[in-house]
């Protein structure tokens, strides 16, 4: 008779595949999402919050902290400083929209035949890839006395409206303006180009067996088929025009008269010490811009049909 030995029962490994279908979903789900939004809650979503907790402190970024509750706010509301900068923002917000025509004149150009058009692409989009700082010093000696724009007007004749570009108060928020359209038009021509390009070409063709010329073609077929990317673009181009920054500091530190809200914040904090102060300042442009956003939305959502 034999004798049977008792064996201790050895559990089963965890099999994936032993979920139910919607668990496995869930988890797959769960476990791609969770680096993405760890790091969104680390960079994005908590700086957030210590703005908003810090807007209510008087602090100097060394000593402790001390509430102050609303008094910050009540600074920038009750002291018109704050707010008369946004005037300067006045000069990119015309600019953007220069900026959104040439944009939308060269990709409606060069979607159609036309000599060396790849190279044109390259040229127009190129400024776009360079960092805000280069682009700064790039203008610096652009519009230095005798640099690039002077010699240039002296060679076509035009040597007697030679200006001091960044040194005339009257006129360097307009040179600092172009020197924005120049940067950003790159971005807009691409995104305009490439929803253009997304029209059938078999439509264009048609258009033009029935007589259609090239301006028919623009606002019959490419405006209303673009519409929404062009509101999109104003949309960006405004917002960014708010919160302008590197190429003003770079090129004058906010000097003679170009000083925006951001670089006003930025010397709030790290030059005068007010990080408390600075920290409403954020809360305040971030509560503008979403405003902004929202009438533009809203302004843009009720118009529909073709131009």
């Amino acid at each position: 008779m034999s004798t049977q030995l008792n064996q201790p029962q050895v559990s089963k490994p965890f099999a994936f595949s032993s979920l139910s279908y919607k668990t496995q979903r869930l988890v797959i789900i769960i476990s791609f999402s969770f680096i993405p939004l760890l790091l969104l809650f680390t960079f994005a979503y908590l700086p957030l919050f210590n703005l908003f907790r810090d807007s209510f402190y008087n602090w100097n970024g060394v000593r402790t902290k001390e509430f102050i509750g609303f008094d910050n706010y009540v600074t920038i509301f009750t002291k018109p400083v704050y707010f008369s900068v946004f005037k300067v923002s006045l000069y990119y917000f015309l600019s953007t929209f220069v900026q959104l025509g040439l944009a939308l004149y060269f990709a409606t150009v060069l979607t159609f035949k036309v000599r060396g058009k790849d190279l044109f692409k390259g040229f127009l989009f190129f400024p776009y890839l360079l960092n805000g700082v280069a682009i700064g010093f790039i203008f610096l000696y652009f519009f230095k006395p005798d640099g690039t724009l002077d010699s240039l007007m002296k060679l076509v004749g035009l040597g007697e409206y030679i200006q001091l570009w960044i040194g005339n108060q009257n006129i360097v928020n307009w040179s600092l303006a172009g020197s924005s359209v120049w940067r950003y038009m790159g971005f807009n021509f691409i995104v305009f180009l490439g929803a253009i390009q997304s029209v059938s070409s078999e439509i264009y063709e048609a258009a033009e067996i029935d007589g259609a010329n090239k301006w028919h073609l623009f606002r019959h077929i490419i405006m209303p088929s673009i519409r929404r990317i062009v509101e999109l673009n104003i949309i960006l181009s405004i917002s960014g025009a708010i919160q302008v920054f590197d190429i003003p500091y770079i090129m004058t530190k906010g000097s003679n008269g170009t000083t925006t809200f951001v670089i006003q914040t930025v010397d709030t904090a790290f030059k005068f010490s007010k990080f408390g102060l600075a920290s409403a300042l954020g809360v305040v442009l971030l509560i503008i811009v979403i405003i902004v956003t929202l009438i533009q939305n809203k302004l843009f959502g009720e118009k529909e049909g073709i131009i």
